[in-house]
């Protein structure tokens, strides 16, 4: 027998071995949720695709109820539906659930060492409490979101009422502000530097969570080993990078201890103080990836949200005329609307969270894990298993919201015509591993878009159709990157 027949002979058997092995551990665990049989090896890939998950899963869950497993390759990942499920696991069994896998892309991406790595909780504690001591959620954070509100209408009416894609402006915008937090600087809305790294910004998070290449990498990690695959993926975070590690070298040389600045300020005195341990949390490494997941989280969604939510308003004139009729009542058109009035607008706070809902801008939450064996709804997950919040069926789930499918700023409207929370309205995920801007994010949402629309009137480019909220979601990736809208400016606000 000669040395290639040995070797194929020996590839067959090991192959088969491992495909034993496969389909021995996918069908060892009866106690997991029901689902689609997985291939040997390969598990579901098909349903492993979040791109399709607003396809495929309402599906799945139609057939096997409200959790189900599909299959990464061997390995289950738990699928939750609906506000019940998906409260019940995030909220009310908050720490079991607050765990994340090794994403391979989100580890190759930060190191280990951002909110997603093994050190989330102290980087986590670290920051949301330096970030309030900065000013998030308080009125220094409202002076900021408000002075820049000044900018972005200067620059909106520049247009001069004529069609234009409104994205950059939204992003310099709101990209100004975070940057107030972790830099202390403030930017020309003409800055090529910072429109190329806004840019950048909203390429690298294509890239990185929603690109066929992640999803295949995420899928079949050994890919990641090519060294023309990784630095594919992480094209533009070499970028970012530079950009970041431009402002802690300076601020390194310009600390003063007694009177920090920034957001960087205060992670460089934490360095100091646990320079002494072995393996600290708190490095150079942790605070580049914190500083990059900040600007990333501060930037795009927010700007994508407000993008979406000035085309809808084009789209649905009636609903805006009524918002600006609000404002124009509370504010007597003589100041921007504040944090303060938010009690005096509530059409015009319903309108915005209901935006939100309809446009379900992350469908799935990034994945959690489970910290132990968990006995949840008849089933066993285990520990460490991947478990997707599928938020869509939180947003759109036809036991909490009256017309799920039709946009209705009602859904947040009392009786009275009062605001009123719902609790279904998940947008920010839930839990311990609630998006860590959720309060910046709603603020610069109130008051950019309020001041947009005390300002001017959207409208569509000439010979363009209304589309209802429907249309409006399936097309919402389109919308965001390349509608246009008009800025009319309003000749009175009352």
């Amino acid at each position: 027998m000669d040395l290639f027949t040995i070797l194929a002979l020996s590839f067959i058997l090991l192959l088969t071995i491992y495909i034993l092995l496969s389909w021995s551990k996918q069908h060892q665990n009866q106690s997991l949720p029901p689902g689609p049989t997985p291939i040997p090896v390969l598990g579901t890939p098909k349903y492993m695709d979040l791109r399709a998950s607003t396809k495929n899963f309402p599906k799945l869950s139609q057939k096997y109820g409200s959790v189900f497993t599909i299959w990464k390759m061997s390995e289950p990942v738990i699928v939750l539906c609906g506000y019940e499920t998906v409260k019940e696991a995030l909220v009310n069994h908050a720490e079991q659930f607050s765990e994340r896998p090794m994403i391979p892309v989100m580890h190759l991406s930060n190191k280990g060492y951002g909110f997603e790595g093994r050190r989330w909780r102290p980087l986590r504690r670290f920051t949301m409490t330096s970030l309030r001591n900065f000013g998030m959620g308080k009125t220094t954070m409202e002076k900021r979101a408000l002075a820049e509100s000044k900018y972005l209408i200067q620059a909106v009416s520049e247009t001069g009422g004529k069609p234009f894609n409104p994205m950059m402006s939204l992003a310099m915008a709101v990209g100004n502000i975070i940057s107030s937090v972790l830099f202390g600087e403030h930017f020309d809305y003409q800055d090529k530097q910072l429109q190329e790294l806004l840019s950048t910004t909203s390429r690298h998070v294509k890239r990185i969570l929603s690109s066929p290449l992640s999803t295949l990498c995420n899928i079949v990690p050994v890919l990641l080993r090519f060294s023309v695959i990784s630095q594919e993926v992480l094209k533009e975070k070499q970028i970012l990078q530079n950009f970041v590690m431009k402002y802690i070298k300076h601020h390194k040389e310009t600390l003063k201890p007694e009177s920090p600045r920034d957001f960087i300020d205060y992670y460089l005195l934490k360095i100091k103080e646990v320079e002494h341990e072995m393996d600290p949390d708190f490095c150079d490494t942790s605070l580049l990836m914190v500083v990059i997941g900040l600007l990333i989280a501060g930037t795009d969604t927010t700007a994508s949200t407000l993008k979406f939510s000035l085309m809808l308003m084009a789209h649905y004139p009636d609903v805006q005329a009524k918002v600006q009729q609000e404002i124009d009542k509370t504010t007597n058109s003589l100041r921007p609307p504040e944090i303060m009035d938010k009690p005096q607008l509530p059409y015009t706070n319903a309108v915005i969270h209901e935006i939100q809902r309809v446009l379900d801008l992350t469908p799935t939450a990034l994945f959690h894990a489970v910290t132990e064996d968990v006995n949840f709804r008849g089933y066993t997950i285990p520990k460490g298993a991947a478990v997707i919040p599928f938020l869509s069926s939180v947003l759109s789930d036809p036991s909490q919201w009256e017309t799920p499918e039709v946009f209705n700023p009602g859904h947040f409207l009392d009786e009275e015509g009062q605001f009123r929370t719902r609790l279904a309205f998940m947008p920010f995920s839930a839990g311990k591993r609630v998006c860590l801007g959720e309060n910046l994010a709603r603020m610069e949402l109130f008051l950019l878009f309020s001041a947009l629309l005390q300002k001017f009137t959207l409208t569509l480019p000439p010979g363009t159709e209304c589309q209802d909220s429907k249309y409006l979601n399936l097309n919402k990736t389109e919308i965001i990157a390349s509608g246009q809208i008009c800025a009319v400016p309003r000749s009175s606000s009352k």
